[in-house]
């Protein structure tokens, strides 16, 4: 009988995304000991010693922070991601960011909730008090977008559908997305040129070494008077410290967050939320399907989308029996591969090798079953990190 995969689950994953892992090939269960994969959406991996087992993370959101990604990348495990499965919800937030920012409608809010309803004098108190909560319209605005990826892209072209400008900066913008780009959107050449044109910045990047703080002191300085920084994208790409400074010197109007902290509390240019740029029931079963499949393919087959750590590698199969081999992106790597293989007396059907940064990754189709003297000795060649035996029905 062939051996299930077995997939711990850490959070609440939507049950349409664990219905893509069926019961003939998986265990699917919080309980699961000796797991292959592990699916989470904010538990923090960091803190918990993963079992030699865990061939395969899969984060059901975007972002991978409670995520051990380089000591994964170590033992040649891939960290899958779910890119854009949230995307639309939270275009639909920021949207929202926007407007309670424009018209004043946090602290109208507040207004409205300390007034008494059986006060006589109420209506006369809510003519007389809405002065205070005046704001303006969107349109004829500009938007700055920092970080063009789905999210980004997406924000841009509703922004520009409610009638306003558009400007954009991402260094490392793909191919797809500058194609899913709304041609109206002015690019930026640099941050400032977004900062300093903007009446709204949104913030859409991961938090990494390079985007840790990157709305600093500077760069809230270059921005205009009476301007609004909206954040969704993660908590440590602005520094705080700054951003209050210019509250209090009233330079920045507003600072819209999905991440609230000690230091943002009770501030009136502060709009806190929590943390509810995916959390519709459209994204959550969104994220969970996505993942779910890479998980499954990764398992079964050795395909990789997805990852944030390696590179997307797919192959049609052409014999029953498929190895995958994940390495340290070095010379010669394929050569030797193909020598134990070629050793053996296998032919090789088909390969593929795909490399990212430090690491690489091979597919490979032989026409014959593969000894597992052959397993030992690739898994034995220097800078090799797993090797996956995958013959179908196995």
């Amino acid at each position: 009988m062939t051996e299930k995969f077995r997939v711990q689950v850490l959070n609440h994953i939507s049950a349409n995304g664990l219905r893509r892992l069926n019961s003939d090939r998986f265990a699917v269960s919080p309980d699961i000991a000796d797991p292959h994969a592990i699916l989470v959406r904010s538990a923090d991996l960091h803190s918990v010693e993963l079992p030699g087992s865990v061939l395969a993370i899969g984060r059901a959101g975007s972002g991978t922070n409670n995520i051990p990604v380089a000591a994964l990348s170590a033992r040649g495990v891939p960290v899958f991601a779910a890119p854009g499965a949230n995307a639309n919800a939270v275009k639909e937030l920021v949207l929202a960011g926007m407007l309670m920012a424009a018209r004043n409608l946090d602290g109208a809010l507040r207004f409205i909730g300390e007034l008494d309803s059986q006060d006589p004098e109420l209506e006369t108190k809510v003519e007389s008090g809405k002065k205070a909560f005046a704001g303006y319209e969107l349109a004829g605005r500009t938007l700055g977008v920092v970080g063009l990826g789905k999210i980004g892209c997406l924000v841009a072209d509703a922004a520009i559908k409610l009638g306003m400008h558009a400007i954009g900066y991402d260094p490392e913008i793909t191919v797809d997305s500058a194609w899913s780009l709304p041609a109206t959107v002015r690019k930026a050449e640099k941050l400032g040129d977004v900062l300093k044109h903007s009446d709204f910045v949104t913030l859409h990047v991961p938090l990494v070494d390079a985007t840790r703080g990157m709305i600093d002191a500077a760069g809230l300085a270059q921005l205009k008077r009476g301007a609004v920084l909206l954040n969704f994208s993660r908590g440590g790409v602005v520094d705080e410290a700054a951003m209050m400074d210019s509250l209090e010197q009233k330079h920045l109007a507003k600072y819209v967050c999905d991440f609230p902290g000690p230091q943002l509390d009770h501030h009136p240019g502060v709009i806190l939320l929590p943390h509810l740029g995916a959390s519709t029931r459209e994204a959550e079963e969104n994220c969970a399907v996505m993942v779910a499949d890479q998980l499954r393919d990764y398992l079964v087959d050795g395909t990789i989308r997805n990852s944030v750590n390696f590179p997307d590698v797919s192959l049609t199969r052409e014999s029953p029996w498929r190895v995958a081999i994940a390495n340290a992106n070095v010379p010669n790597m394929v050569a030797q591969l193909s020598h134990e293989m070629a050793a053996a007396q296998l032919n090789i059907a088909t390969m593929t090798n795909k490399s990212r940064r430090d690491l690489a990754y091979t597919l490979v189709d032989v026409d014959s079953a593969i000894p597992p003297a052959v397993i030992d000795a690739i898994a034995g060649i220097d800078g090799v990190l797993r090797v996956r035996y995958l013959p179908l029905g196995n």
